[in-house]
This record gives C-alpha cells, structure tokens and sequence, in this order.
C-alpha cells in the first residue's frame, strides 16, 4: 500500500510542478523537503499541494482524506516537512480508516 501511496503522491507533484510556477524537486524522491524550515513551498503553494494529494487519493482510492487537520498539527514531527513524511502519514490515515469500516 506504501507503495501505492508514494507513486500517488509523487505523480501529484509531477501535475502540481505543470501547473504552478513554484517546483518541487522530485529528483531526491521521498527525501524532497515540501514546507517549513527546508521547505520548498510557500503557505499558498503547499495549501495548493495538499488539496491536489486529497484529490488524487479519493479519485484513485475513493476514500476521502483531510490531511491538513488538527491531527496533523498536533504530531510532534510535521507530516509536512517532507515527502516521505507526508506518505506515511497517509498510510497512517488509511489504516485507521479501514479499521473504522471494520468495525462496523
């Protein structure tokens, strides 16, 4: 499922860097640093980002995400700061999801 994930992830970027003047160096793949101290995306751009990743997780999964929540902010290490961190991040969401339809 990672997998899955990361490849959704890094093809979103490749549409976000065709779309919008910034760019995100997808060379260093998971590595990339997206936002905050190393970050290569402003407030505007990231928000731009996270709403193109929400999208493309519901179109490709058809499971609707909100990553940018209060959970998010509360993690002691941002999901934010790097592509590999924004993966596992959804991995997290998703197995939490799919245990909440277990349950029922």
């Amino acid at each position: 499922m990672r997998d899955k994930i990361s490849k959704i992830v890094l093809t979103t970027i490749e549409e976000f860097n065709s779309t919008y003047e910034q760019n995100i160096p997808i060379e260093r793949m998971e590595d990339t640093p997206l936002y905050g101290k190393d970050g290569v995306l402003d407030s505007l751009a990231f928000v731009s980002l996270i709403v193109m990743v929400e999208q493309s997780i519901e179109d490709e999964l058809e499971v609707s995400l909100i990553l940018a929540d209060e959970k998010a902010m509360s993690q002691k290490t941002s999901p934010f700061l790097k592509v590999s961190l924004l993966v596992d991040y959804i991995c997290r969401l998703l197995e939490e999801e799919m245990a909440v339809w277990k349950d029922r």
